[in-house]
């Protein structure tokens, strides 16, 4: 993200909206919106947004499995599939 471009204060917004949202939707962008000279919001094309927060989600699975390895709460995969196995037979009984 180049920064000197992507940074905009709230009038030039306010003013552009429209373009703004057409520049950022058409190149998958990011705007930092100023206010009195500081940061303040950030509009970002929402398909970019998704994309971000779906990562975040896969980065806090990773952590949370290195925190369970870590702790010894695991299963090898072979008792897990031999469980589910187990649990879909007695469903199937019913």
């Amino acid at each position: 993200m180049n920064y000197s471009t992507s940074i905009k204060p709230i009038s030039f917004l306010k003013t552009h909206a429209s373009e703004v949202i057409r520049e950022i939707s058409a190149n998958r962008g990011t705007m930092i919106i100023t206010h009195n000279g500081e940061a303040k919001v950030i509009v970002q094309d929402v398909r970019l947004y998704e994309e971000t927060q779906q990562s975040l989600a896969m980065l806090k699975i990773l952590a949370q499995s290195s925190e369970s390895i870590e702790q010894g709460r695991y299963k090898p995969a072979s008792e897990s599939f031999d469980l589910i196995r187990q649990q879909i037979s007695r469903q199937q009984e019913l």
